[in-house]
């Protein structure tokens, strides 16, 4: 005769050992999720080594609902850079409750610290991640464009003249230059990256105003004594 019984729950349970528990979450919280997740996985390794098999059993998800979410695995890691390029500039800019002259250099250790704890991801967005993509240049112009803003914004002189954006363009890129070298050779430790970068920032401004025309050098001098 053949068993109707159901199987006892402690060999039921042994069928899905292994594989992570499934939960219910709303549509926002399973996309925080999942970029979570995405942010763990891409600053451990580069995009091409990471499987939406891979992110979907460690969501504890099926792979159709990962699509569902994100329809193909590049549209996942756009996100998953988009998130990171916010997370990166939140974090270096929210120093407005620090005092002035200490802004610069907290912004400069936030960043630095962003930049160490996620290495790969951080060198993907700056390194155009997946080639030439328009989507992950958009991402890097829109950051580099806050960062603009910012600096602009806080300059300690009294005008704005093309020189100065310019300058704080490249300063920009000096940054992310320097700190793409420093992921990948530590030579210098945190505090002294972060030291060099904010003392060469004044010096940057006061330059720009002296090309600038017109400007006066007590308007340079000033730039270089007052904190940005």
């Amino acid at each position: 005769m053949i068993s109707t019984r159901k199987p006892p729950r402690a060999a039921t349970s042994r069928r899905v050992e292994g594989k992570p528990p499934r939960q219910r979450l709303d549509l926002d919280a399973r996309r925080a999720q999942l970029l979570a997740l995405g942010l763990e996985l891409f600053s451990q390794r580069a995009y091409d080594d990471v499987s939406i098999d891979e992110v979907a059993q460690a969501a504890g998800i099926s792979k159709g609902l990962l699509y569902h979410y994100f329809p193909t695995k590049r549209d996942f890691y756009i996100a998953v850079l988009r998130e990171a390029a916010r997370e990166l500039v939140e974090r270096s800019l929210d120093v407005d409750d620090v005092p002035a002259p200490e802004r610069l250099r907290t912004g400069l250790d936030a960043y630095l610290a962003y930049v160490e704890r996620q290495g790969i991801s951080y060198a993907a967005i700056f390194r155009g991640g997946i080639g030439s993509d328009a989507e992950v240049l958009a991402i890097i112009e829109e950051t580099r464009s806050r960062f603009l803003d910012k600096l602009l914004a806080d300059a300690p002189v009294a005008e704005r003249p093309p020189a100065l954006r310019i300058a704080l363009r490249g300063w920009i890129g000096f940054v992310e230059a320097t700190s793409l070298d420093w992921i990948e050779r530590h030579e210098l430790d945190r505090a002294s990256l972060r030291d060099l970068l904010a003392d060469l920032l004044p010096e940057v401004v006061r330059l720009a105003m002296l090309h600038a025309g017109g400007q006066g050098a007590g308007t340079a001098e000033t730039a270089a004594e007052a904190p940005a």
